[in-house]
């Protein structure tokens, strides 16, 4: 297992930073210059090297396209005030990774490996760093199997390929959602806390129904009984109700996310109320229909705080209060904010600063 701290860099002979709009980037519509890869072969992860973004020579007979094995995470590195390079949240990450790839009976990544290689692609493409406030570098870590055989069998060879990204917010603003009552994206004892590809491709179908109903992503309920709300599309779910903040617990078929566990540990923070317990659909609707449900938002490393504009229920559409100044979303997404840009104190050492 490597542990090198020196990665060697091919540099692109022409770079395609001058066709980047960032006034207007969306989300992954920009690949950066590099990417890097690393190879697993023989039992153990070879030297990663950062080289142009390009086309990797694969085989179709790969077996992550034939029996699904391919793990990703999503991060995001910033610029903060003073300057230096931020990779947040870098250790929760890594283990997330890990979790994933052990589901799916993939080799684990050394923190040495995962950390170094982020390290060495931020620096290689620093310049596309978005500078604009709500800007980032989405950086996308990703493994799957690459051994050809058309056997069904766990691989023993494997890619880890991280891709940087210049990428403003997921939603530019609030979002409809539909609670999804018919179909799965998960079920207990399932793959639906792993990070993993498969998770992803079976959720389009629905969500693209909801999206033709005028919808913009759906709230998956439990797979059993569909009575339990577990997670919105990209997001986890969170809800202002009673004041008090309120979001499923975490289970075989909820992903741990990120964004997910740092909300809550700046809400106790902040003094608010925080329970992680099962959410059933009758009681949002309630909420909703007395107005003691205040706000809804979804939280992930793609969104970040995603203000939830519309609940529909059975084909009722409930529509949550506007965002003020003083609403806790917003407030704890400054507060999130702040100790990413190094303007407040990190007291809990989730900035990952490079330079």
């Amino acid at each position: 297992m490597t542990t090198t701290t020196s990665i060697p860099v091919k540099r692109t002979s022409q770079s395609r930073l001058s066709t980047v709009d960032f006034s207007n980037l969306g989300f992954g519509n920009y690949i950066s210059d590099h990417m890097l890869v690393a190879k697993y072969d023989n039992g153990t992860w070879q030297e990663p090297q950062i080289i142009p973004y390009g086309d990797l020579l694969m085989s179709p007979a790969m077996l992550s396209l034939h029996y699904g094995q391919a793990v990703f995470e999503g991060m995001k590195a910033f610029h903060m005030t003073d300057g230096a390079i931020n990779i947040f949240r870098v250790e929760r990450h890594h283990k997330r990774l890990n979790k994933s790839l052990a589901r799916m009976c993939m080799p684990a990544i050394s923190e040495d490996l995962f950390v170094n290689s982020l390290e060495a692609i931020v620096k290689a493409d620093e310049a596309w760093i978005p500078k604009d406030n709500g800007s980032s570098l989405y950086l996308r870590p990703v493994v799957f199997a690459s051994e050809a055989k058309l056997g069904v069998k766990v691989s023993d060879q494997y890619l880890f390929v991280i891709l940087t990204s210049p990428v403003g917010p997921y939603f530019s603003k609030p979002v409809r959602l539909k609670v999804e009552l018919e179909y799965v994206r998960a079920a207990e004892g399932g793959t639906g806390f792993a990070k993993c590809a498969g998770n992803y491709g079976g959720a389009f179908y629905p969500t693209q129904q909801a999206r033709e109903q005028g919808f913009d992503q759906v709230i998956w309920t439990d797979a059993k009984e569909h009575k339990y709300i577990d997670e919105s599309g990209a997001m986890n779910i969170m809800f202002l109700l009673n004041n008090k903040l309120v979001t499923p617990a975490l289970s075989s078929s909820i992903l741990d996310g990120v964004t997910r566990n740092t909300l809550i540990t700046l809400a106790k923070d902040m003094g608010v109320t925080v329970e992680e317990r099962k959410v059933s659909v009758d009681e949002i609707e309630k909420g909703l229909q007395n107005k003691t449900l205040t706000e809804a938002f979804g939280a992930g490393t793609a969104a970040v705080v995603s203000p939830i504009a519309t609940i529909n229920i059975q084909g009722t559409d409930y529509h949550l209060p506007d965002i003020k100044e003083d609403s806790f979303q917003l407030r704890v997404k400054n507060k999130l904010n702040e100790i990413r840009s190094g303007t407040a104190p990190d007291t809990y050492n989730w900035n990952h600063i490079i330079r």
